[in-house]
């Protein structure tokens, strides 16, 4: 097959899911109360899909992406879609579809669900696929094809999106019981035929272009690698049933693997050109380009919020028209990564909103580029000079140009970043001071955030009670948590964050230089959506944000209780960050506002105070010679927070779902005193990644998986206990939940954390016996 010369249209690789109100979201926990059938679910989503592409249609998005809508995780839909589904789930899948793939993503009292972890370095999280010698694959295309059938039924031409293959087995894991050395990518002969029966049964509907999704190929490859990217593409492109193939790629530069994706016997190529994938145009070049292949350039940034340089956009453009036989306009990568309308957000003040573009203004700006690519730059002068302004605005907006912040963060030396006595003098005070048992047991933060507690927010925010009302409300709650924990027989106890709305957006409302949104959500898993604040200019801290609700819960109780932040990196991470300035810049100065917050807790009598770092291995560049000058700004902004304390005051900080393995070294130069993780879906895995690195310090692996309803019991708390000795010395092991408890509900938390508790007790009295 071979594409012919067209003028530029404009397209895009994906888009957000959940409607402008959360739709999908009320419904499928709808569906998992009993409240919402099944036909119901699926009627939204029907709706949902349909107002997506009537909206891209509507602004010139001339082909439509199909495929990309999901339940849940786009990764499980592949695993569906494949075959690939886990023993332990064959049964609920067989029963029930629907249900089963709920069990797969959740689990349920009978089965544990697949692990989870970031996709890429976003803030996303899909389903980890488990594979093994005897994995046995079949095509499933009633999804693709399903949804292929909706569009063009609505009038559209709908674009397919699978997951390609490569990137599919570079992102599984060996299934439990499988030897960890087995390799999901010696599968390969085996799916490639699945994928095969797939392209043909959605050519045989209707589609002319299939988009293979491979952002693995934009990460280090080994040549082993790249040869099987290369036979993906060789044995795919031979097909002759198929539809022409648009192999993507994004969120960095494709490096070696562009000269595979050259030689690709396939139609089409996507590029992302934005950020560090801005490097994808000279290597291009340096290749000969894609003579034949169509192009779609990802010249708008799909991950961030703000306003397209039009201008510097329409000439990487015209450079790209020599490279390539067609030239199509898109975002860097799927639209799932950004809020929906900026339109919805009329009290941001207005000289920020002209900065702002979401979802919605993302498709208008590269329908607008096609447009200009298309018939000429002058066919759209008016918005060009807008654009121009819009910039201009922001470049010279003294929101963005604090001289205190930059003078503070100047004047900081390398003293600022360590604390003043080694780790064994400081464990040494810190024992004595909180005098602690063996295998301490606490939670990470956050405690259930009721429906009574998101409705005494809406009440504050509707002026229907005053702030003293409110206050009183979140103070009963904190007394309620300190007592259930006392009497659980919790060690360290939190006072619960009943106050917080999420734990970035509470911190960015109280510091100059952030701004939250009303509507701004995205998907950061299943049903959990976040709002990312804005870091439109530079950040301090006017005031203290946490002293006075830790304060009232030590007051409560004898027992220690953490004060509870989130670190800088993940306030980077979880926002939406600027790109006028290099991060590490930002960083230091989130860090040197939460400084001021950590030493205020000190004072306040804090003896334990945790800095919440989930986010440290999920912004990890994906190519390697990147990293070290990452983790070096990265780990600084951490110790930059935390390193003004006394010996005796003990410093935690938490991660999740991520491989952490890749970041040991860093998690030793964070030089905290305790770092909780999470380990139960990943079966004490980073527990033995850290004793085989040497790690010294104390450590909590989680035993309580929080993102699964299920009630873990505590003979299997125990047993993951117990693995954990076989890798981190009891004097040294703490007992804690994987996560924070706000998504859960306090019935199976109570259960889970009595549990917990009860494992602590048995294993200590097994080592003291």
């Amino acid at each position: 097959m071979t594409t012919s010369t067209t003028a530029s249209q404009a397209t895009v690789h994906g888009y957000p899911r959940q409607g402008p109100n959360r739709e999908l979201k009320k419904a499928i926990e709808g569906y998992w109360k009993g409240t919402v059938t099944a036909d119901a679910l699926h009627s939204t989503a029907a709706e949902l899909r349909c107002a997506n592409w009537r909206s891209l249609a509507g602004v010139g998005i001339t082909e439509v992406p199909t495929g990309d809508f999901s339940f849940y995780d786009h990764v499980l839909d592949t695993t569906v879609a494949v075959g690939a589904i886990p023993a332990r789930h064959r049964a609920a899948v067989q029963a029930d579809p629907l249900d089963g793939y709920f069990a797969m993503a959740r689990g349920n009292q009978d089965v544990a669900p697949l692990e989870m972890t970031k996709w890429f370095d976003t803030n996303y999280h899909y389903l980890v696929p488990e594979l093994g010698p005897d994995t046995v694959f079949a095509a499933n295309s009633a999804k693709a094809v399903g949804e292929l059938r909706e569009a063009i039924a609505l009038g559209h031409k709908g674009r397919p999106v699978l997951l390609g293959p490569l990137t599919y087995l570079l992102l599984a894991k060996p299934a439990p019981g499988v030897a960890s050395d087995f390799q999901p990518i010696t599968l390969l002969d085996r799916l490639l035929p699945v994928y095969a029966q797939l392209l043909a049964e959605l050519k045989a509907a209707g589609a002319e272009w299939v988009q293979l999704d491979e952002p693995a190929l934009v990460q280090d490859r080994t040549p082993a690698e790249l040869n099987a990217a290369t036979r993906v593409f060789r044995d795919l492109g031979a097909l002759t049933e198929r539809p022409k193939i648009l192999v993507t790629t994004y969120f960095d530069r494709v490096g070696d693997a562009l000269k595979v994706l050259a030689k690709a016997p396939v139609e089409g190529v996507g590029l992302d050109f934005t950020g560090p994938a801005a490097a994808n145009l000279a290597d291009l070049a340096a290749v000969g380009g894609l003579p034949g292949k169509r192009l779609v350039a990802g010249v708008v940034d799909g991950r961030n919020i703000w306003i397209n340089n039009l201008e510097k956009s329409l000439a990487t453009l015209a450079t790209l028209l020599g490279l390539a036989d067609r030239v199509d306009v898109a975002p860097s990568c799927s639209l799932l990564h950004v809020p929906l309308d900026a339109a919805a957000e009329p009290y941001i003040d207005p000289q920020i909103a002209r900065w702002l573009s979401f979802a919605r203004q993302k498709t208008t700006e590269v329908s607008l580029l096609a447009r200009g690519l298309r018939e000429g730059a002058d066919t759209i002068a008016p918005q060009l000079a807008a654009n121009r302004a819009d910039l201009a605005s922001r470049a010279g907006s003294p929101i963005t140009h604090d001289p205190a912040v930059r003078a503070r963060v100047a004047a900081t030396t390398e003293a600022d970043a360590h604390r003043g006595q080694a780790y064994p003098e400081r464990a040494a005070a810190q024992r004595a001071r909180l005098a602690l048992p063996l295998l301490p047991t606490t939670t990470i933060g956050s405690f259930p955030q009721t429906a009574e507690l998101r409705i005494a927010r809406a009440d504050l925010r509707a002026g229907r009670i005053d702030a003293a009302a409110y206050q009183e409300r979140m103070r009963d709650e904190v007394r309620e948590v300190i007592e259930y924990q006392e009497k659980a027989g919790l060690d360290v106890l939190v006072h619960g964050e009943p106050e917080r709305n999420d734990m970035v957006q509470y911190f960015a409302e109280q510091l100059t230089g952030y701004l939250a949104t009303q509507h701004g959500w995205v998907q950061s898993y299943g049903t959990r959506y976040v709002r990312p604040p804005v870091l439109a200019g530079d950040i301090s801290r006017p005031t203290p944000m946490t002293v006075e609700w830790q304060r009232y819960a030590q007051s409560l109780t004898d027992r220690p209780v953490k004060g509870m932040l989130t670190g800088p990196v993940t306030m980077l991470a979880w926002s939406f960050v600027r790109d006028d300035q290099p991060l590490g810049d930002t960083a230091r100065q989130v860090a040197l506002a939460l400084r001021d917050e950590v030493t205020d807790l000190e004072a306040a009598g804090a003896a334990v105070i945790q800095v919440d770092e989930p986010a440290l291995r999920e912004t990890l560049p994906l190519r390697e010679a990147e990293r070290a000058a990452y983790l070096a700004w990265a780990t600084e902004a951490f110790r930059l927070t935390t390193s003004g304390v006394r010996a005796d005051t003990q410093v935690h900080t938490h991660m999740c779902y991520a491989e952490f393995g890749e970041i040991l070294g860093a998690i030793e130069d964070l030089d905290a005193d305790v770092i909780s993780l999470e380990a139960a879906r990943s079966h004490m895995e980073v527990a033995h990644e850290l004793s085989g690195a040497g790690y010294p310090r104390e450590v909590g692996p989680g035993v309580y998986d929080i993102h699964s309803p299920r009630v873990p019991s505590a003979e299997e708390a125990a047993a993951l206990l117990r693995a954990g000795l076989a890798a981190i010395p009891a004097d040294r092991l703490w007992v804690n939940p994987d996560c924070g408890l706000k998504t859960r509900a306090w019935p199976e938390t109570r259960a889970s954390l009595e549990n917990l508790v009860e494992a602590a007790r048995t294993v200590r009295a097994e080592l003291t016996a």
